[in-house]
């Protein structure tokens, strides 16, 4: 939900994003749907298949690129006669993407997807997603393929860190936000991977088998959610099947769930290289991507020659052209071209300080070890290559400053996507930027890759730091929730030299932590961006008040997974495109837990996780008064108090807890506010029916009864529940 009192410089951010949006709106006339139409009509026959395909922008397949493209993800060519602009597209989660060094320039980082769900921050989002877009606008792009929406249902998913979290109505109203930041800036926004993309172990094959109403609370309601907050001009799709069809041939997800059911007015573009034939245009696919990584150009001259002899393909290539031609028009990239000019880097930095410093949480903080005084004598600073950079993921989501990485650490591999696959260090120093908030202090550094080092120097020490890395990447899962290359060996080593000893963690996503308890304190940094160093450095000195929540549970054991073996871990061998090889199928059973994502999962189980979603402690301390739900509006309305002696942000988190006697736990709302040390705030919080509904035949239906409520700081940490009486509702999407 907004947030009720972002932080100052969230004021700043969000304030220009809305002035962006009410100019976009502005330019919008006339209607984009009648201004398509018009256009669609236009068409010579050789220009009808133009905007339906296009080409990854990259030299690496031997034929000359169009003079029009720009070096990244991809090129549709436009049409001049009809003034249709070309598309110009980068991947852009993250930031305007790196395309391993290719455009020799840099772009301003965000923190990972992970990172930006941590905020739990909306407009916050919002203005970050608009600071990426003004960036692409420059650099003379004006389709981002932005807005990873799916849930982590696996958290050794290797693309886990690209995307929100695991709730639908978090992700959703997340992504949505960061969508809408992006097309403020009339810039194309896509909504990402449509649907069930889970894992990327053999993710160009992998069936997902899942029932509808399962499908329809968790992850499909994500998307919703998204597209209507965020009303993005394209939908990508995933590579996996869904229940046996591809999903970029997938009627009912195309065409019966996402532009029947959800009326979307948009175009589905393909990921790259997903597309086997012609035919996927008749299950739903308008545009096929990066058709070099295909058998062949299917939306080319095969979609022509169809058009011409099919009335069904005819109909279908002139829905295909109006649904990209309107969100052209809609967004306004025909009237606001791209133009190539200087970006204010530093400016665009502050905003992904901002982001990093809400994400970071605090999952540990023994005796009030931290904030760190900055009057400490002396200070070990170990492992994390924490002299020269922060992690960040890998895969096409990759970004990098002006100049590049600080270090590349190979993981190994050739061809042509190797250069995606570097362990990438942004030039944002923690050492640098921990000295400069304790310049009266002896800090000295060791990289860790010898235990006894590390022990020795952090016995001399007042306090150690340990900077604690685990990448992930796109095309690749994780085999567990370790920390790699015996980091865990060393946390437990200096842990037990010196009890004093933080713990900085950049990860993807959730990982076991067998030396929790022996730690002073814990900080989760995701992977932090362009600033990520100084983020971190300012949460641990207390210039930042931890805000960050965690949007996943950090499971104990594997064990505690519906899947406590990834599917196909041990029978496919890591490859980045992910293919299937002769002979090779491979299934996902995503009905052992169905939409009981994440918490949702725990709960039902009756485990304990070793954090649980929502859950993150501050500096401050917080009181809630009593819980007031009004059953006909859904609105739930109640107090917060900062209870504490600093000023920080709070998120009250609202949750479904039982439905008609039966236990059901749900996130069904959210809030954020910052208050100042002895500051109250009424607040009142809508919740979004569909998180009470049940998915019944076509439809949401809420079955007359009792419904309990709690208000909470996590999903395991809830007050009393407060129960009320809601009619009986049935409603369609």
């Amino acid at each position: 939900m907004p947030e009720a009192n972002p932080p100052k410089i969230g004021h700043h951010l969000i304030a220009l994003a809305g002035t962006a949006l009410a100019a976009a709106a502005a330019q919008a006339a006339p209607c984009p749907d009648d201004r398509a139409a018009t256009t669609e009509k236009a068409m010579h026959a050789d220009e009808r298949t133009t905007l339906t395909i296009g080409i990854m922008a990259l030299p690496m397949f031997g034929d000359p690129l169009p003079k029009e493209a720009i070096l990244g993800a991809g090129y549709v060519a436009g049409i001049p006669r009809l003034g249709v602009p070309a598309l110009t597209q980068t991947d852009a989660s993250l930031g305007v993407a790196y395309v391993g060094g290719a455009r020799k320039d840099g772009a301003t980082a965000l923190p990972s997807g992970m990172a930006m769900g941590a905020t739990w921050n909306a407009p916050l989002l919002e203005a970050a997603g608009a600071m990426i877009a003004g960036e692409a606008h420059a650099k003379g792009f004006n389709v981002l393929l932005a807005g990873g929406i799916n849930l982590v249902r696996d958290p050794r998913n290797g693309r886990n860190f690209e995307y929100l979290g695991e709730d639908p109505l978090h992700s959703g109203l997340l992504g949505g936000a960061a969508v809408a930041g992006i097309q403020s800036q009339h810039v194309i926004s896509t909504v990402k991977h449509f649907a069930l993309n889970g894992q990327e172990t053999g993710r160009h094959f992998v069936d997902v088998i899942i029932d509808e109403a399962a499908a329809r609370e968790s992850d499909l309601l994500a998307f919703e959610i998204a597209i209507e907050r965020g009303q993005p001009g394209a939908v990508m799709s995933s590579y996996n099947k869904v229940n046996g069809a591809q999903a970029s041939a997938n009627d009912w997800l195309l065409n019966g769930v996402l532009k029947r059911d959800w009326h979307y007015k948009g175009w589905v573009m393909s990921d790259w290289g997903s597309v086997d034939g012609v035919e996927s245009a008749l299950a739903g696919l308008d545009q096929q991507m990066g058709a070099q990584l295909d058998k062949a150009p299917f939306f080319g001259a095969p979609l022509a020659a169809k058009a011409a002899s099919d009335p069904a393909y005819a109909t279908r290539v002139a829905d295909m052209n109006r649904r990209i031609l309107r969100s052209m028009y809609a967004v306004g990239v025909d009237t606001n071209p791209p133009v190539i000019k200087p970006i204010d880097l530093s400016a665009n930095a502050a905003v992904a300080e901002a982001v990093a410093k809400e994400a970071i949480v605090l999952l540990r903080n023994n005796n009030n070890a931290l904030p760190l005084a900055a009057s400490a004598k002396s200070i070990a600073v170990i492992g994390g290559y924490a002299d020269s950079g922060v992690l960040s993921g890998g895969g096409s989501s990759q970004v990098q400053g002006m100049g590049g990485p600080a270090i590349n650490v190979p993981i190994g591999g050739d061809g042509p996507f190797a250069p995606f696959m570097g362990q990438f260090y942004h030039r944002s120093v923690p050492l640098k930027a921990i000295r400069a908030h304790a310049p009266n202090a002896e800090i000295r550094y060791r990289n860790g890759n010898f235990i006894t080092d590390a022990v020795t120097i952090a016995r001399k020490s007042d306090i150690a730091i340990i900077f604690a890395t685990q990448w992930t990447g796109e095309g690749m899962d994780v085999p567990d929730l370790s920390l790699p290359y015996g980091q865990d060996a060393l946390i437990a080593a200096v842990t037990a030299a010196n009890p004093n000893t933080i713990v900085v963690l950049e990860t993807g996503g959730p990982v076991m932590m067998p030396w929790l308890d022996k730690t002073a304190a814990v900080i989760e940094a995701w992977y932090p961006g362009a600033r990520g160093g100084e983020a971190i450095a300012s949460v641990l000195f207390g210039d930042t008040n931890p805000s960050g929540r965690l949007p996943v549970s950090f499971p104990a054991s594997l064990d505690q997974l519906p899947r406590p073996k990834l599917d196909g871990s041990d029978t496919l061998e890591p490859r980045f495109d992910g293919r299937a090889l002769q002979g090779e199928t491979l299934s996902a059973n995503y009905n052992i837990e169905g939409a009981d994502v994440g918490y949702r999962w725990f709960a039902r189980k009756c485990s304990k996780p070793l954090f649980p979603f929502g859950y993150g402690l501050s500096y401050t301390s917080f009181e809630t008064g009593a819980l007031h739900i009004d059953p006909q509006t859904l609105t739930a309305s109640f107090s917060v108090r900062n209870s504490g002696a600093r000023a920080g942000a709070v998120t009250p988190q609202l949750y479904l807890v039982n439905a008609t006697g039966s236990a059901r736990q749900r996130l069904a709302g959210f809030t954020k506010l910052t208050l100042a040390p002895g500051a109250a705030q009424q607040v009142e919080v809508k919740l979004d029916p569909r998180t009470i509904a049940r998915w019944e035949k076509d439809g949401w239906n809420i079955a007359a009864g009792r419904y309990s409520f709690a208000l909470g700081n996590s999903a395991t940490d809830l007050g009393t529940p407060v129960e009320v009486t809601l009619a009986a509702r049935h409603w369609k999407p």
